[in-house]
């Protein structure tokens, strides 16, 4: 594996051995002096075009963990505020010594530009592109379902994961799906690891081609809890600031149809688990009552994604397996 560029990439070998390799990551963090010393000497730098405070700063803790040098670059008030090309860009960190580059950028299809483009000899992982994919956040979520199906902790140091695929289980991705590179990336992973997918949402927040997608579609919230036994529901955020036109009639008729009310959360089977990517909407796409409820795993999923980053850093730049 060169680069991680898209959860459609991964064969089911790939994304359990990424899955298995954060799971000796947990380890690392648990530790009182968390750092190994797997890429001392090398330079990851985060190429971030967008603003991100989870994905960036969980990416720059899993290089530091693991003994890298790490280089923070913030499109605002570099040379690309001056017109500079990402040409020109990519090819000045590769002259500065970048061992691996971070890219999140609004662009979908960018960090694909920058990998097969050959203006850099070095791994390129894909934290978000535009509408696309969010690899990272995909496996990190399924880290955590893998977990929690396994009778695991959630998160930190556990024994009994290994090896082990999502077969079986029946996930729930509900909300703004048109938006979400989360979704696209969470459904060609599940699927991948055997996991049964279902969408749930409002037509219009649909992306076309949907029905050749590896997954069920639903438009009713409550006839899919109805008809599925989920194992558990993944809420999105409703991306309002990437909409340009009215996709439903308002706020509160979006969290009638499609929120997870309390009403839908008491309607839900006792042992699903709910799950968010972050930020959340409370009283939008969530009520704080399945926010904060014992099966939420939110803040598991945060944890976690050091660990998976870690994973991805160390196979990309070391190519060993865990």
């Amino acid at each position: 594996m060169k680069h991680l560029l898209s959860t459609k990439d991964l064969s089911r070998d790939d994304a359990v051995e990424l899955l298995d390799i954060a799971e000796e990551m947990t380890q690392v963090s648990a530790r009182e002096v968390k750092k190994l010393p797997v890429l001392r000497g090398r330079t990851v730098v985060n190429l971030f075009f967008e603003d991100s405070t989870r994905t960036r700063i969980s990416f720059e803790a899993a290089a530091k963990r693991l003994s890298a040098d790490v280089l923070n670059f913030s499109a605002k008030g570099s040379s690309v505020s001056k017109g500079e090309s990402l040409q020109d860009t990519i090819q000045t960190l590769g002259a500065m010594g970048a061992d691996a580059i971070v890219v999140r950028h609004p662009g979908s299809g960018t960090p694909h530009r920058i990998a097969t483009s050959g203006w850099l000899h070095a791994p390129v992982l894909n934290a978000g592109d535009g509408t696309h994919e969010h690899p990272t956040q995909a496996l990190l979520d399924s880290f955590t379902l893998r977990r929690v199906m396994s009778g695991q902790p959630a998160s930190g140091p556990a024994d009994g994961c290994r090896g082990r695929t999502l077969e079986g289980a029946t996930v729930a991705i509900v909300g703004d799906v048109l938006h979400s590179r989360v979704a696209r990336s969470n459904v060609h992973l599940l699927n991948t690891l055997g996991a049964r997918v279902v969408l749930i949402s409002p037509p219009t927040l649909l992306p076309w081609g949907v029905e050749t997608w590896p997954c069920e579609v639903s438009y009713s919230f409550d006839e899919a809890i109805a008809d599925y036994d989920f194992d558990a529901v993944m809420m999105l955020r409703v991306q309002l600031e990437r909409m340009h036109q009215a996709f439903f009639p308002n706020p509160r008729e979006y969290s009638r149809m499609w929120g997870l009310t309390q009403e839908r959360l008491g309607a839900l089977g006792d042992d699903t688990w709910i799950m968010h990517p972050g930020p959340m909407n409370r009283g939008f796409e969530i009520c704080s009552a399945a926010a904060d409820s014992p099966r939420a795993v939110v803040l598991n999923q945060v944890e976690n994604g050091v660990a998976v980053r870690m994973a991805a850093l160390y196979r990309l730049l070391t190519g060993q397996e865990g």
